[in-house]
C-alpha cells in the first residue's frame, strides 16, 4: 500500500488499519478504550464513516473527522500497538479476498404494511429487537415493547412521539411479566416477535457451568416459549397470527457458539417447528429468523481457551456484519401479511454464512 495514501471517510476499516499512519492512529484510539483491533474483524470491509451510524453514538462524526485530521498530518502517535497481523499474511488474504467496497443497503419502510395490528417485540430496547419494534411502529403498527431496561424504552419511546409504542420493562422468564405484556397487548395480538436473548461464554460441555446453562436457558429458551404460549389463545381466537422467533446460525451448526447458547438454539428452533405443525391449521404461522454476526449489544466473552481456538478458528469465513436494521426487514417480513405462505421456516439471515 502507498505511504502517500490520503484517508478519507469513504476508505474501508481494512485499508485504515493497513496504512502506515491510519493503522497506529486507529489501533491507538481503541488500546484507550481497552480494545483491540479484533473488534472491528466482521466490519473491515465497510468504509469507516458507516461507524458514525453503527455505533449508536460511541464513534461519532467528530471522532471520525479528527481522526482523518491526523491521517492528513502524518500524526503517528508514539507507542501505538502494532498490526496483529503481518504483511504478507495481509497481502495474500488481499490477494484471495479483494476487498470490495458494498454498496451501503438503505432501510426502506413500506407505510401502512402493520396498520391495524399489535405487535409484541421482545429485547425491544437495543439491537436487534429495537431495529425491529421501531420498523414495525413507523410501519404503523401498535408495538408493545418489552425489555428489561426501562431507561432503555424510555429512550426508544421518545424516539418515535407519534408512533403507537407501549413499552413495558420486565424478566421475560417471570409469569407475572409475561401476563403484564399480554394485558398490555389487549384482546388483540397480531403478532410476536420473540428477539430477547443472550448469549454465552463459549465453553464445551466438558467446561461449563450449571450457572450458565442455567441463565442461558431460562433467557433463550423459557422466556421466548413463555411468550409464544401467552399469545396462542388471543391468535386462536381471532384465527390468524404470526410468531417470529429469533433463533441463530448456533441453531444450525456446532461452531458458532458454547454449548448453552447451540442448545438454547436448537431448542428455539424445535419450539418453533413444533408450533407451527400444531396451529399451522388455525392460521397462526410460525417461524424463525437465524442471524449471523450482527452489530448489537450483544458481546461474546471466552471463558475457555478451547472454546475460544475452537470458535475462533470456525469463523475464519465469517461474512461482513450487519446492521441490526437488516435483520429487522427478515423478522419483519415473517411477520407481515407479505409472509403468508412461509410457516415452519428457520431463514437463515446471515448474509450466507450458512452455505459456507
Amino acid at each position: 500500500m502507498s505511504t502517500t495514501k490520503t484517508l478519507t471517510g469513504d476508505d474501508s476499516i481494512k485499508t485504515w488499519l493497513d496504512h502506515p499512519v491510519g493503522g497506529p492512529i486507529l489501533r491507538d484510539m481503541l488500546a484507550q478504550g481497552g480494545q483491540s483491533a479484533d473488534v472491528f474483524r466482521p466490519v473491515s470491509r465497510l468504509a469507516i464513516k458507516r461507524l458514525v451510524k453503527m455505533s449508536k453514538g460511541q464513534f461519532s462524526q467528530e471522532t471520525l473527522d479528527a481522526i482523518i485530521a491526523r491521517a492528513a498530518a502524518g500524526d503517528v502517535p508514539a507507542g501505538a500497538p502494532a498490526a496483529e497481523v503481518d504483511s504478507e499474511t495481509v497481502d495474500e488474504i488481499e490477494s484471495a479476498f479483494p476487498a470490495v467496497e458494498a454498496e451501503p443497503w438503505e432501510e426502506v419502510v413500506t407505510p401502512g404494511r402493520f396498520a391495524g395490528k399489535t405487535v409484541i417485540v421482545t429485547g425491544a430496547g437495543s439491537g436487534i429487537g429495537r431495529a425491529t419494534a421501531s420498523r414495525i411502529a413507523r410501519e404503523g403498527g401498535r408495538v408493545i415493547a418489552v425489555d428489561i431496561f426501562q431507561d432503555r424504552l424510555d429512550e426508544f419511546a421518545a424516539e418515535l412521539p407519534d408512533a403507537q409504542v407501549v413499552p413495558i420493562a420486565g424478566d421475560i422468564t417471570s409469569d407475572e411479566a409475561v401476563a403484564a405484556i399480554v394485558a398490555a397487548a389487549g384482546e388483540q395480538i397480531d403478532g410476536l416477535a420473540n428477539i430477547a436473548g443472550i448469549m454465552d461464554d463459549m465453553t464445551p460441555v466438558g467446561e461449563l457451568t450449571d450457572a450458565v446453562w442455567n441463565r442461558v436457558m431460562a433467557i433463550n429458551v423459557t422466556g421466548t416459549m413463555k411468550l409464544m404460549r401467552a399469545v396462542i389463545p388471543a391468535m386462536l381466537a381471532k384465527g390468524k397470527g404470526s410468531i417470529v422467533n429469533t433463533a441463530s446460525e448456533a441453531a444450525l451448526r456446532g461452531s458458532a457458539a458454547g454449548v448453552a447458547y447451540t442448545a438454547s438454539k436448537h431448542a428455539v428452533a424445535g419450539l418453533t417447528k413444533s408450533t407451527a405443525f400444531m396451529y399451522g391449521p388455525s392460521g397462526i404461522r410460525t417461524n424463525a429468523v437465524a442471524p449471523g454476526p450482527t452489530i448489537t449489544n450483544i458481546e461474546a466473552t471466552f471463558a475457555s481457551p478451547l472454546g475460544a481456538e475452537r470458535v475462533r478458528n470456525a469463523m475464519a469465513i465469517l461474512p461482513d456484519a450487519a446492521e441490526a436494521e437488516a435483520l429487522a426487514a427478515s423478522i419483519t417480513f415473517l411477520l407481515s401479511d407479505d409472509g403468508v405462505n412461509i410457516n415452519g421456516v428457520i431463514l437463515p439471515s446471515d448474509g450466507g454464512w450458512s452455505v459456507a
